[in-house]
């Protein structure tokens, strides 16, 4: 493997397969099965997974919600992931921890980073849950400072997109996309492959960021392993 510590950010679209709503078990079990190769590997996993499958706060304030109220409900929804991927590690025999960053004691640890640490040490699977704890950030920022905090070296980004485009696929057929990008080039294009406070984020501590689709079978572990399965974005990367 070419990584020793990396943080997985999963979309919570992509946690729905082909269902209009909700969480597909067969898509978890997939995630789960790949995610247990690359521990048994020696690589150490943390995990930080969205809620738009359940809940996206941005669009309920669009509706006239309160976009604070809006995107708590939304941290909720992340944990609910979280767990539900949990419990398909554990059943591979993978030990997993939840750590929320809003207080559920019943359910998850609370964060704390030096325990995070640890735990990765230890073989452990961390799935962080309920985003940064604070509204009007994106989960996509809370894989940025949770990489930088636990010092991982790469954060892979499994959507529901190979990678990135100079403009929508989904309604330009000619759209091109990326092999590789810097930071600036995102930012100042507006690719939106992550929020600019992530891609700030990820520039200002030197992460690198690798975009790919999370329904092609075996995408995890060839990530990981070192192969470019879709776009990477760094400050040492050419616009390819």
């Amino acid at each position: 493997m070419s990584y020793q510590r990396v943080l997985l950010k999963l979309s919570g679209e992509a946690l729905m397969g082909d269902l209009g709503y909700g969480i597909d078990p067969k898509v978890v079990a997939d995630i789960a099965t790949e995610i247990s190769e690359v521990i048994k590997s020696g690589v150490q996993i943390a995990i930080v997974v969205g809620g738009g499958n359940i809940f996206r706060g941005v669009k309920a304030s669009a509706a006239g919600m309160d976009r604070a109220t809006a995107d708590y409900i939304g941290m909720i929804a992340t944990v609910m992931n979280a767990m539900t991927l949990q419990d398909a590690l554990e059943q591979m025999g993978i030990p997993t921890r939840v750590q929320s960053a809003i207080a559920m004691q019943e359910v998850a640890e609370p964060y704390i980073r030096r325990k995070a640490i640890r735990h990765l040490e230890k073989g452990r699977v961390v799935i962080f849950g309920a985003g940064s704890g604070n509204p009007f950030f994106t989960t996509d920022t809370t894989a940025a400072l949770r990489a930088a905090e636990i010092e991982a070296e790469v954060i892979f980004k499994a959507t529901k997109v190979d990678g990135i485009y100079d403009s929508d696929p989904k309604t330009n057929s000619e759209a091109r996309r990326y092999q590789s990008l810097t930071y600036g080039h995102v930012l100042a294009n507006d690719l939106r492959v992550m929020d600019a406070t992530a891609i700030a984020l990820c520039k200002e501590n030197n992460i690198p960021i690798m975009v790919f689709d999370l329904s092609v079978s075996g995408n995890i572990v060839k990530a990981i392993q070192g192969e470019v399965v879709g776009t990477i974005v760094g400050g040492d990367c050419e616009v390819n």
